[in-house]
């Protein structure tokens, strides 16, 4: 069954809330904190072994083995992702190489509240170089990842994006405003007349 692009949060997921207001608490959710898979992520590879009928076990023990080894890690540099057994295997990218973020879910994961954070960088390769599987907290690594990739540091911890704030304020940016668009006029004309010369 091919994934579907999730727009919206998958139905029934939802972050911590707030015991007094009943608004999600963003706070509550600490992208850094993560280090394990949902439960739900064991079942979903039950019900996936279950395709093959007789030979369940050739591909539920391999499934079985990666859930109870698979740990993730995000941290101020980038995020890792290790699994494996007989054969370890770990993956590191830092949030500058990140490319793109997609997500996808099939319909049992959907139905599990699960989805996969697919990260991909400039690798020149097709597929995600990265897949952050098994969290139902899916949006908020997304948007984490989207404000990490864009240098948005001023929110560490949370799932959402910071406004990104100039250091010296914003009467410094107001001030610098007219030196900057003539700045940017002077750019635009010479840009002009090189176009012309050619």
């Amino acid at each position: 069954m091919e994934p579907e692009r999730i727009d919206d949060a998958a139905p029934g997921v939802e972050l911590p809330r707030d015991a007094a207001s009943g608004e999600p608490d963003d706070a509550a959710f600490d992208v850094l904190a993560i280090e394990r898979p949902h439960p739900n992520l064991l079942i979903h590879y039950f019900l996936s072994s279950l395709v093959l009928g007789p030979l369940f076990f050739v591909l539920f023990v391999p499934f079985y083995f990666r859930y109870h080894t698979l740990r993730y890690r995000f941290d101020e540099e980038g995020v890792s992702m290790r699994w494996g057994v007989l054969f370890r295997r770990e993956i590191h990218l830092t949030y500058s190489r990140i490319q793109d973020i997609h997500l996808t879910s099939n319909l049992v994961e959907r139905w599990l509240g699960l989805a996969k954070v697919q990260i991909q960088t400039a690798s020149g390769s097709s597929k995600a170089e990265m897949t952050v599987e098994g969290r139902q907290d899916f949006e908020a690594i997304r948007d984490f990842l989207y404000a990490r990739m864009r240098g948005m540091s001023d929110a560490p911890r949370r799932g959402r994006p910071a406004a990104a704030v100039p250091a010296g304020g914003g009467a410094a940016t107001a001030a610098a405003d007219p030196e900057l668009a003539g700045l940017l006029r002077e750019v635009a004309a010479e840009l002009r007349a090189l176009r012309g010369e050619l």
